[in-house]
């Protein structure tokens, strides 16, 4: 039997029906070894679209693996095989589960198949009467980890990159095997590496050769001959010229707890406790040190079931929706037939922010970039940024040299703005003051063509009064990124009063080559995020003024923040957030406060609440006597505290959508995933001030109908 192709159509009814499910079809051809080592089946995943669609597993694809491996269990036990293997198509392995069927089902049996029908497969390949292979060609995620797990041996890309299994992240376990076979891999610790720590630290990802290092495969190989190496390499351990010895893993009670429990507290710092999923893998991961396969299994069928019938999970997915699809179609852009194109960009200013612009700009949009400064000492500091960070790039292989000297020679620095006559989008990133910004304009006006675009960085100032002296206000925007520039991806698009459809549209293609999710804000003060961060941030700031202490009032936003408030001042400086305060502050005095604490922290120079250098937050003693201390002290509780903040949060959003800020509540929550980091299984803000029951009792409304980021009902 030379070829196998399974394209099994029916759909397992006790596992639900996905509808519109994309098929990741399992096609099985037979592959003769070198040295008349016999025949390996190698099963391709593939859905039939190209990298840009990944493979992904809903029912009909597990049922057609689980007949794929079905069939080759008849063939092994026959004697036509030796082994079994399994990888992707071009660029991906496979990404997990299909999450866009979980709305549809509806109820807890339901679940539970999905569980135990992914475990089933995936226990068929464990199960094969050969040995089995795992191939990881590409992006590996979720239950294609945990089919490369299944495998007896795997072989990794050093090119892949991404490998992950990023349930937490989202309000999920890893429920077809993670949570058993992966301690049982490598040990304990490093399972909860990539189980908790890494979905809780913004679902870090891992690259192949991480992924190697931390011994998730037993060989690794370049992506240009990867599949003939992988081949070649199973023949060998098939013949017995290569030993795979997986190291043995530690199974000391006494250690295996206190990675649990280190792991635990880890979990508690990041959410508060107010997320169920890393408490339920964990207890998995515990129970693993002596579970069987079977009992594990079945422990993450009854948890996965239960986490699917969760609202974080449904949140999560609604969070997942907006980043991939709606990011992708930003709500209020133009006709994008509107933009103008774009051949050459400046940068007024060449500090950090501006570099790092020229930075992102010479490498995504790959056309020149000009900075310009008041001195020569501060433009070459600026290209000087742009050059080192560039050749870090090509250190870390990412860049050749032919691509890191055409990034060099794209960035170009200059005393004058002279070099702007040819521009045609030019950004201001100077000192945050309307003035000296109306003085760049005004000077930009006179030089660049009556066609350019000229954009400003501006966190919080409005655009329609930064553009009102000049002739040609309409082609002035808000182009606000976020710190660090190359990590965040939001982008708030700001039009002016008179700012005109070219223009806008130019702005959303630009910010789409830049691969930013760009948002639509109206020009009010500190536009979306910075505006949400300042309510927050000052109620926090109220509270501690008038007698919480500190440690108190960060306590509460665990779980509801990425950071506790007065550690994300240390991060984007005292200063910039007294001066987004008092913006606000002068725009809506009735609501925001502006901190004396505060203003005393920036007269002082101190660059923030926590001294860090230990690697964590430890408060300042200099800065603990700069603290206001009432007269009649009021002391919260952290759940108090937790109650005023999203009291808060839950008015000024509704404000915010009723002033037509944002264009609508998944506008806020995709701003502040993309710009602040807020979970996903928090799904933003909005579903949060819903399920909390917030939304209703302080505005009168919920924010989403019930069912869009919630369980139906």
């Amino acid at each position: 039997m030379s070829t196998n192709e399974t394209t099994k159509e029916t759909t397992s009814t006790s596992a639900g029906d996905f509808g519109d499910e994309v098929v990741t079809r399992a096609h099985v051809r037979d592959v003769g070894l070198p040295g008349d080592g016999g025949t390996l089946a190698l099963i391709t995943l593939d859905n039939g679209f190209d990298h840009t669609k990944p493979n992904t597993f809903g029912p009909r694809s597990i049922a057609e693996l689980h007949a794929a491996i079905d069939s080759l269990r008849v063939r092994a036990e026959a004697g036509e095989i030796v082994a079994a293997a399994v990888t992707g198509k071009p660029f991906v392995f496979a990404v997990g589960a299909d999450l866009t069927g979980v709305p549809l089902i509806t109820d807890r049996g339901q679940a539970l198949a999905a569980a135990q029908a992914g475990h089933a497969a995936l226990a068929a390949l464990s199960d094969l009467p050969v040995p089995t292979f795992a191939f990881v060609n590409g992006a590996a995620m979720g239950g294609g980890v945990e089919l490369a797990l299944a495998a007896t041996y795997r072989t990794v890309s050093a090119g892949v990159p991404a490998i992950a299994l990023p349930e937490v992240f989202l309000g999920l376990v890893p429920g077809w095997g993670g949570c058993w076979l992966l301690p049982n891999l490598v040990g304990v610790d490093r399972a909860l590496q990539v189980i908790i720590e890494n979905p809780l630290a913004q679902n870090r990802m891992l690259k192949g050769v991480e992924a190697f290092t931390l011994g998730l495969a037993d060989a690794i190989f370049e992506p240009a001959d990867f599949l003939e190496r992988s081949i070649e390499w199973a023949a060998g351990v098939l013949s017995g010229a290569i030993t795979v010895d997986p190291p043995e893993v530690e199974r000391d009670e006494g250690a295996w707890a206190a990675a649990i429990a280190k792991a635990k507290s880890l979990a508690d710092l990041k959410t508060g406790r107010q997320a169920p999923a890393p408490y339920r893998a964990l207890e998995l991961l515990a129970a693993a040190r002596t579970a069987t396969r079977d009992e594990g299994f079945t422990a993450e069928d009854e948890v996965l079931a239960e986490l699917i019938m969760s609202n974080e999970l449904r949140a999560g997915l609604y969070a997942f929706e907006l980043v991939q699809k709606r990011a992708k179609r930003p709500a209020g852009a133009p006709d994008q037939s509107l933009a103008r194109r774009v051949t050459k960009v400046g940068i007024v200013g060449a500090g950090l922010m501006a570099s790092q612009l020229a930075l992102l700009f010479s490498q995504r949009l790959q056309m020149p970039v000009i900075l310009t400064d008041v001195d020569e000492e501060r433009v070459a500091k600026g290209v000087g940024y742009v050059h080192a960070e560039l050749d870090k790039l090509a250190a870390k292989g990412r860049l050749t040299a032919d691509r890191l000297n055409r990034y060099k020679g794209l960035v170009t620095g200059s005393t004058s703005k002279d070099g702007f006559a040819d521009a045609d989008f030019v950004i201001e990133a100077v000192f945050e003051e309307m003035s000296v910004k109306q003085q760049v304009f005004a000077e930009l006006e006179d030089i660049v063509g009556v066609d350019c675009v000229l954009a400003t960085n501006t966190s919080s100032l409005s655009i329609t009064e930064m553009a009102g002296g000049l002739a040609r206000p309409e082609r002035v925007v808000g182009f606000h990124f976020f710190n660090p520039v190359a990590v965040m991806p939001l982008l708030e698009v700001i039009p002016g009063a008179q700012t005109d459809q070219a223009t806008l549209a130019t702005a959303f293609a630009v910010g789409k080559e830049l691969r930013k999710t760009c948002i639509r804000a109206a020009d009010r003060p500190s536009f979306i995020v910075n505006r949400l961060l300042g309510r927050f941030m000052g109620e926090a700031t109220r509270i501690l003024d008038e007698g919480t202490p500190i440690e108190v009032v960060d306590r509460a936003f665990a779980g509801l923040a990425p950071m506790p408030p007065f550690v994300l001042i240390g991060l984007v400086g005292p200063a910039i957030a007294l001066h987004n305060g008092e913006t606000l502050v002068r725009a809506f005095p009735d609501r925001f406060h502006s901190s004396p604490t505060l203003r005393r922290l920036v007269a002082a120079r101190k660059p923030g609440f926590y001294d860090v250098s230990s690697g964590r937050p430890v408060l300042d003693p200099e800065v603990a006597d700069l603290i206001e201390k009432p007269a009649e002290p009021v002391v919260l509780e952290v759940p108090e505290v937790r109650e005023r903040v999203l009291a808060v949060l839950a008015d000024e959003a509704r404000r915010m959508l009723d002033e037509e800020v944002a264009q609508s509540p998944m506008d806020l929550d995709l701003a502040m995933i993309t710009g602040a980091g807020f979970q996903f299984w928090n799904g933003g803000i909005t579903p949060l001030l819903d399920r909390a029951g917030v939304a209703e009792k302080v505005t009168g409304r919920r924010f989403l109908p019930p069912g869009v980021a919630t369980l139906p009902g």
